[in-house]
């Protein structure tokens, strides 16, 4: 599992719960199940209705990479190998690496070097790559505005969870010694808004984003890697200019 992502859950849920009891209230009142449908079926309609039910589920199944262990990208596995790859073309030529391909393990340096060793030339090959790059950055920038874009709704749905309470309590002004608690319960929709919306949605929505640039800085590496080595760049220059990655990555 992934470590920071249950470690912030685990203290968002504890600070409101604990304020909670400080404050002398009880927790058992906030779960309030009304609230709950209110809040969360109408922030899912409203997000259903802003994307493509695709988007939606892509985005859903995007989640795995933040409460699941998501590794970073193996910069220094990939220099090695492009490398050793770079020694091996400069010796026999670039069609010697197609026998290597099989211990790739990154899809996309695999699909790169392979387009590489088709014969495509370098600025094809660079516009190929950047082009692929770009559709994928742009679907996973879709699957976290899901994310965004539900926490932009949660809190407003709340706010109308409220105010369909309020006009309940107000109903029942007939019994005065009620009209306390029926406010208490009326504001516990805004709560879940507001708290699904700081506490869940949009830190994801953030999260998918910073996974998304280490990729993309990754894939950036990868399209230089491939053409030094279609082009014959000195494989100690190489791994030189690959390592600025790394250093990039790591500031």
């Amino acid at each position: 599992m992934e470590k920071a992502s249950l470690i912030g859950i685990a203290l968002g849920v504890s600070a409101l719960v604990g304020g909670t009891l400080l404050e002398g209230g009880d927790v058992a009142f906030i779960l309030q199940p009304a609230a709950a449908v209110i809040v969360f079926g109408g922030t899912l309609g409203a997000t259903l209705l802003s994307f493509r039910f695709r988007d939606v589920v892509l985005a859903i199944g995007s989640l795995r990479e933040v409460f699941l262990k998501n590794e970073d990208p193996l910069y220094d596995t990939c220099i090695d190998q492009v490398v050793s790859l770079a020694h091996l073309s400069r010796k026999k030529g670039l069609v010697a690496i197609e026998s290597r391909l099989v211990d790739i393990e990154d899809p996309f340096l695999r699909k790169s070097l392979s387009l590489a060793i088709d014969g495509v030339s370098p600025r094809l090959l660079r516009e190929t790559l950047e082009e692929e790059i770009a559709t994928f950055e742009d679907t996973r920038l879709r699957q976290s505005r899901v994310f965004e874009t539900a926490g932009g709704f949660a809190p407003t749905i709340g706010i109308i969870g409220a105010v369909i309470g309020l006009i309940h309590v107000m109903q029942n002004l007939s019994e005065p010694s009620s009209l306390g608690q029926g406010i208490a319960v009326a504001f516990v929709a805004t709560v879940y808004g507001v708290g699904a919306a700081n506490l869940l949605l949009l830190p994801i929505s953030k999260k998918l984003k910073n996974n998304l640039v280490r990729e993309l800085k990754f894939r950036s590496m990868v399209v230089e890697a491939v053409i030094g080595i279609q082009s014959g760049v000195n494989p100690h220059y190489l791994k030189e200019k690959l390592f600025a990655f790394v250093e990039r990555e790591e500031e």
